[in-house]
């Protein structure tokens, strides 16, 4: 076979495999209204993932702006504070606005005040925290853990290990971006559940959730409640 004849026949083969592995599950909300129908600022820890992420689900009647800031815990929540300031200032306002940022190393006290301040000056319920990272929402589309503390560091092996039999890769330790193969997975349907994964997802973080009263988020080790978030773009 010729080389360009096997370039095509991979990149056609490729493009299948994407088509199989993509959702029948829809991203659009149940409103018929063409207008857009919510405006979400959405600030974040991390540059990459949860950016490369979030800016996914923008639809016809939802407008996402995600901005990664590489600030954590108090000093995100105040950047997110001036960064809704600026864009109103711009005549540019949002229906909600949501802090996403992660436990990792940092001190207990500083991640609990952050959340209560976040909920504080955005509304109850308006963080996205996860303890340890936002990988871990990741891993909940594919498995279903609920026995306790999984420390970050294998937050990469694991979800790879979901990831590579569909062609698939995440780089945690480079480009930590959400490829659009990856969005995809997390969306489509699970064939071992008949069910979507993001379904699944938020099924698996919400009885995480349930254990806990929140008096202490830093020691709600794993857990994430980017569920919240995800529920209020799905409608």
């Amino acid at each position: 076979m010729r080389r360009l004849d096997k370039a095509a026949l991979e990149t056609e083969q490729r493009q299948k495999r994407r088509l199989a592995k993509r959702k029948p599950f829809s991203l659009t909300r149940n409103d018929p209204a063409t207008d857009v129908s919510l405006r979400l600022l959405i600030i974040s820890e991390g540059v990459n993932t949860e950016v490369s992420y979030f800016r996914q689900f923008e639809q016809p009647t939802i407008r996402v702006k995600a901005v990664g800031t590489g600030f954590n815990t108090v000093s995100l929540v105040r950047r997110a504070e001036q960064i809704r300031d600026e864009e109103a200032a711009k005549g540019r306002h949002y229906d909600q606005v949501w802090c996403v940022f992660d436990k990792d190393d940092f001190p207990a006290q500083d991640f609990n005040e952050a959340v209560r301040l976040a909920e504080q000056l955005f509304g109850p319920g308006r963080v996205a925290y996860s303890n340890q990272a936002f990988e871990y929402w990741l891993l909940l589309h594919f498995l279903d853990h609920q026995g306790g503390a999984m420390h970050r560091r294998q937050y990469d092996a694991r979800l790879n290990e979901c990831l590579n039999p569909f062609g698939v890769q995440y780089d945690g330790q480079a480009s930590k971006l959400v490829s659009n193969e990856f969005f995809d997975l997390l969306l489509a349907i699970d064939p071992k559940t008949d069910k979507p994964r993001v379904r699944q997802a938020i099924s698996r973080a919400e009885r995480l959730d349930e254990r806990y009263d929140h008096s202490n988020p830093a020691m709600e080790d794993s857990s994430t409640t980017v569920f919240r978030l995800v529920k209020v773009i799905l409608g």
